[in-house]
C-alpha cells in the first residue's frame, strides 16, 4: 500500500474511533490497534505527558496490558524520553545499542528488536510520542516513517482538544495541566486573572479530512489572501518602518512565495490531513530542521511562527481579537509588544508577560506608569497558554503559575493579602514628610504619562508630578494630534494635579518609541540616534506646537517644562530661545502663565561636564537615570545580558551622580533624580544620602521608599558610602544593607 494510500486508511480510522468512541482510553486503545494492522508491526504504543516533565504510557498493542498507566518516563530518559525531548525520530533495528536505551522489565518489550518513535508535537511543543516496534530487526522505511509523521499530527491536534482524557486513568490533556514559568521582574506585584493573548493562538479542530482536492483549494485561496496582506504591509513598511521592520516583512514574502512550502503542506493534505492540520504538521517540522540550524537561521523561527500563524487565521476565519472577546481581569501574554500597542488596551489589563521583552523598554515603562505587574523573559508561554486560562502572577518572585491549583492559588491570594496590608501600612503615612531621623527632608514626586495615573496623585502622598511623559498620547494615537487635543489633555492634567506642581517633559520619541506619521531616516543604532530634543530641533513645527499646547493649556497657571536628551549647553540653549519666542507670540492673543521654570533632563555624560553657563542659565535639572546610566556604561538598557551587569549603586557610577550634584548645589540649580533607582528604597537612601533632595518614581514606590527614609539617619547612610568607596568596592548595596541591619 503507497504511504498516501496508508496514512488516508489510518485518518480515516481515527476519524471514525472519534465519532463511535466516547471513551479517551477506549479511543486509544482502538487506535493502537489500528496502527498495527494497517503496517503490519507487532507494537504499537502512545506515550502521553502526563506533566511538564513526565511521559506515560497510555495505550498500547503488544506490549503488557499491566504496563499502561504504570510506565513512566522522564523527559530525555530512555529512547521515548529522548524523542519527547530531542524532537527527534529514532528509527533503529536494534534498539537496545541505541544511546540512551532503558529496558522496562514491565513492558515485555525484550523480545522486541526494531524501533521506531515519533514525537507526538506542536509548534515545537511536545505532547506525546507514539511509536511501533517489530521482533523482525530491521529499519522502518521511509515511507513508513512518513505514514506514522502524518498519524502523529492528527494525534497532537486531538491531544489537544482533550479527545484522550479520561475518567478512569486521569490522562491529562496538554492545556489543561497545571504549569509554573519563571521570569525576570519588570513591575512588581501580585496578580490574579485570565489569559488574554496579544496574538490568539489557533487550536485546530479539524486534523482530519475527507475531501484532499477541497482542503488544497482553502489552503490556496488563504496563502493568496496572505501573500496580499504581505504586500500591503510591504507597502506601508517601504513609506515608514525601520530596517529592521522592512528586513522581517520581507522575509515574510519570501516564505509566502516559496513553492517547497506550499508543496509540502499539499503533500500532507494528499495524505490526509486538513488544511489546517497541514500548516501545522509544515510548522513543526521547519521548527525542529531550524533548531538544528546555525543560530543565523534560528533567528528566523519567529518569523516563519508568524507567518504559520497568519495562515492559520486566515483558514479559520479567524479575525483579531476584540473588546467583546476581553476575558474577565485580563493578563495579557506576548511575544514582544510595543507601547503604542500596549496603550491600545486602555486600563482593562491586570498583568502583561512577555515572551521576550526587556526591562528596559518603554512597554515596560509604561506597565510601570500603570501599576500593572510585569514579567519579562517567560521562556515557552506562548506554547502552553491559551485564552481564558485562569493564571496567577507572583510579581516578586518573578514567577508564573498557568491553570494553578487550590493550594497555590491560595499561596499567591495570601501574598496579595499581604501586599495590601502593607499599603495600608504605607497608607498612614501619605500626609507625613519623608524625613529622616537626622532631620533631613526629601521631596518624594510621581511619574505619569496617562491620565488615568493622576487619582493616585492624593493617596500615594506624592508632593507632584516630577516627570510626565507627553511622548505617550502620540504614541496612542495613528496620526499627530492637534495642538487644541494636547492643550485639552495638559489642562486635565493640571486640574487634576490641583496646587501641586507638574513637570511636563516635551516629546521623547525615537529610538524604541516609534510614531508611523513623522518619517524617519534609516539609523544603525537608534538609541544613540535622531529622538529626543534632536527631533524637536531639527523639526520646530513640532516643538512650537508642543510648546503651544502647553502655554494654551496652563493658562495662567505656573507652567514647568524640561527638555530630554540634552547632551551640550547649545542643544538647551537653542530649545529655551524657541519656547521663549513661542510665549512671546502667545502674549498677543492670550493669557500665558504666571511664571515658567524651563529645565533639562541630564541623560548623557556630557552635560555633567558642560560650561557654567549652562548651569546658571537653567532653571532645574532632572537627571534621568534610566538613560544615563545606559550611556554612562555602554550597556543597552533593552539588552538583558549587560544592563544588569552593571547596577545603580556601582561606586563609579554614584561618585558620577555626586559630581552632578556638587556642580548643581555650587551653581544653586535645583536637582532632581527620575528613575527606577529612585523607585528602590535601598537605591533611594544612597541618592538622598548623597545630596539630592528630590526624587521622583512610579506612585506605587513612593509609599515604602517614604517608609524606608523615616527609619534611618541619612549621615549614617552617607558614613556608610565614603567607607565602602575608600576600600575600593565596586557595589555599594552590601554595605548598605549591612549598615541597615535586620
Amino acid at each position: 500500500m503507497k504511504e498516501a494510500n496508508k496514512s488516508r486508511a489510518l485518518l480515516h480510522g481515527l476519524l471514525e474511533i472519534l465519532e463511535d468512541v466516547d471513551d479517551g482510553q477506549s479511543r486509544l486503545d482502538r487506535i493502537t490497534d489500528r496502527i498495527t494492522n494497517i503496517l503490519q508491526t507487532d507494537v504499537c504504543s502512545i506515550y502521553l505527558l502526563r506533566s511538564a516533565d513526565t511521559l506515560e504510557l497510555s495505550a498500547t498493542k503488544g506490549l503488557k496490558a499491566d504496563a499502561v498507566h504504570l510506565t513512566r518516563l522522564r523527559l530525555g530518559e530512555g529512547l521515548v524520553g529522548r524523542i519527547a525531548k530531542e524532537l527527534n525520530p529514532i528509527n533503529t533495528a536494534n534498539a537496545p545499542a541505541e544511546q540512551g536505551f532503558r529496558y522496562m522489565p514491565e513492558t515485555g518489550e525484550e523480545k522486541f528488536v526494531s524501533f521506531l518513535g515519533l514525537p507526538i508535537m506542536q509548534r515545537g511543543t511536545p505532547l506525546g510520542v507514539l511509536v511501533v516496534q517489530s521482533r523482525e530487526s530491521r529499519k522502518f522505511s521511509d515511507d513508513e516513517v512518513g505514514t506514522l509523521k502524518i498519524v502523529a499530527t492528527a494525534l497532537a491536534d486531538m491531544t489537544e482538544l482533550g479527545k484522550f482524557v479520561s475518567d478512569r486513568h486521569a490522562i491529562a490533556a496538554p492545556h489543561t495541566r497545571s504549569a509554573q514559568f519563571y521570569g525576570k521582574v519588570g513591575q512588581e506585584g501580585v496578580a490574579e486573572g485570565h489569559v488574554l493573548l496579544h496574538e490568539s493562538r489557533v487550536v485546530v479542530t479539524n486534523p482530519i479530512a475527507d475531501d484532499p482536492q477541497f482542503e488544497i483549494e482553502r489552503l490556496r485561496a488563504s496563502i493568496d489572501t496572505l501573500r496580499g496582506q504581505v504586500d500591503e504591509m510591504a507597502a506601508t513598511a517601504r513609506l515608514n518602518a525601520t530596517k529592521e521592520q522592512r528586513e522581517i516583512i520581507e522575509t515574510y514574502r519570501m516564505f509566502a512565495n516559496s513553492r517547497g512550502w506550499v508543496q509540502r503542506m499539499e503533500t500532507n493534505i494528499l495524505n490526509g490531513l486538513s488544511a489546517e492540520a497541514s500548516v501545522e504538521k509544515e510548522q513543526s517540522d521547519t521548527r525542529t530542521r531550524m533548531n538544528r540550524a546555525e543560530p543565523y537561521l534560528r533567528d528566523r523561527l519567529h518569523d516563519l511562527d508568524d507567518l504559520s500563524n497568519r495562515l492559520l487565521r486566515t483558514l479559520m476565519g479567524l479575525t483579531q481579537l476584540t473588546h467583546a472577546d476581553i476575558p474577565e481581569n485580563p493578563v495579557l501574554i506576548a511575544r514582544q509588544i510595543g507601547p503604542g500597542e500596549l496603550l491600545e488596551y486602555g486600563n482593562k489589563l491586570k498583568g502583561i508577560v512577555l515572551e521576550e521583552g526587556s526591562i528596559g523598554s518603554h512597554a515596560t515603562i509604561i506597565a510601570r506608569a500603570k501599576g500593572i505587574p510585569l514579567l519579562v523573559q517567560v521562556d515557552g508561554i506562548l506554547s502552553e497558554a491559551l485564552n481564558g486560562d485562569a493564571i496567577l502572577i507572583d510579581g516578586e518572585a518573578g514567577t508564573l503559575y498557568l491553570r494553578p491549583d487550590e493550594d497555590v492559588t491560595a499561596a499567591v491570594r495570601s501574598k496579595i493579602d499581604v501586599r495590601h496590608e502593607q499599603q495600608i501600612r504605607y497608607q498612614k503615612l501619605c500626609h507625613l514628610p519623608a524625613t529622616s531621623r537626622d532631620d533631613v527632608t526629601i521631596q518624594l514626586f510621581m511619574n505619569a504619562g496617562l491620565l488615568s495615573n493622576l487619582p493616585s496623585i492624593e493617596s500615594s502622598g506624592a508632593e507632584g508630578v516630577g516627570l510626565f511623559r507627553t511622548e505617550l498620547r502620540f504614541l496612542a494615537a495613528n496620526r499627530m494630534p492637534s495642538r487644541s487635543e494636547l492643550a485639552a489633555q495638559y489642562s486635565l492634567v493640571l486640574d487634576s494635579a490641583g496646587n501641586r506642581p507638574v513637570c511636563f517633559r516635551t516629546l521623547d520619541i525615537g529610538s524604541d518609541k516609534l510614531v508611523s506619521y513623522i518619517k524617519r531616516e534609516e539609523e544603525p543604532n537608534p538609541a544613540l540616534g535622531w529622538r529626543a530634543i534632536r527631533i524637536g530641533l531639527d523639526r520646530q513645527y513640532i516643538l512650537k506646537m508642543q510648546l503651544q499646547a502647553l502655554i494654551r493649556g496652563a493658562g495662567k497657571r505656573p507652567l514647568s517644562v524640561m527638555f530630554p536628551l540634552v547632551a551640550e549647553a547649545e542643544e538647551f540653549e537653542e530649545a529655551k530661545e524657541i519656547f521663549l519666542r513661542v510665549i512671546d507670540s502667545e502674549k498677543e492673543k492670550r493669557d500665558v502663565p504666571a511664571s515658567v521654570q524651563i529645565g533639562a533632563m541630564l541623560e548623557t555624560p556630557s552635560l555633567a561636564f558642560a560650561p557654567d553657563r549652562f548651569f546658571d542659565d537653567v532653571d532645574f535639572i532632572s537627571i534621568g537615570g534610566n538613560d544615563l546610566k545606559q550611556y554612562f556604561f555602554a550597556a543597552d538598557r533593552q539588552n538583558e545580558r549587560v544592563r544588569r551587569r552593571y547596577p545603580t549603586l556601582n561606586t563609579s557610577y554614584m561618585r558620577f551622580v555626586q559630581h552632578v550634584v556638587d556642580r548643581c548645589q555650587k551653581s544653586k540649580t535645583p536637582l532632581s533624580y527620575c528613575g527606577e533607582a529612585a523607585a528602590r528604597p535601598i537605591d533611594a537612601l544612597c541618592l538622598a544620602a548623597i545630596g539630592l533632595r528630590k526624587l521622583s518614581m512610579r506612585a506605587a514606590s513612593i509609599g515604602r521608599v517614604k517608609h524606608q527614609i523615616r527609619q534611618i539617619e541619612l549621615a549614617k547612610i552617607r558614613h556608610a558610602i565614603d567607607l565602602a568607596q575608600r576600600s575600593s568596592v565596586t557595589n555599594l548595596r552590601d554595605a548598605i544593607i549591612a549598615e541597615l541591619g535586620p
